[in-house]
């Protein structure tokens, strides 16, 4: 999934997360570095979370990957107060899209650094967005 499709998605989730008190694009609250991403309140602090895209093999970005719909991602819930990345993909994951294969928590792999706070969404069409926390 592109990422201005999944910015989309992504903030209906969170303004629908019993959590989040608000969710604004990077672009609306100033930050003209990282084109795609959520600015998100939660727990009364703000996260900041950019998305970057990466093709299926072959694809082409001037033409839309077809959607692919199968099982949805296994995933675990996890508490606003614990880690910021599967917090996130908590709420994605709970959704349970079918058009979502596997999601990858970056801060619990096996010698994560702490400065590596994100998530690997991995889509049925071969396509992969990555949801790092700047």
């Amino acid at each position: 999934m592109r990422p201005t499709e999944f910015c989309e998605i992504a903030a209906d989730l969170l303004k629908n997360s019993p959590d989040v008190q608000g969710v604004q694009t990077l672009t609306e609250v100033g930050d003209t570095k990282h084109p795609y991403g959520l600015a998100i309140t939660v727990a009364g602090r703000e996260q900041r979370w950019q998305f970057i895209g990466q093709l299926a093999d072959g694809a082409k970005h001037d033409i839309p990957t077809p959607a692919v719909l199968a099982q949805p991602a296994p995933f675990k819930t996890s508490p606003v107060e614990g880690a910021p990345d599967a917090w996130l993909a908590g709420v994605i994951g709970a959704a349970e899209s079918p058009e979502l294969k596997s999601i990858e928590v970056w801060s619990i792999r096996e010698g994560a650094h702490p400065d590596q706070v994100g998530c690997t969404l991995r889509w049925h069409n071969g396509e992969q967005t990555y949801l790092r926390k700047i």
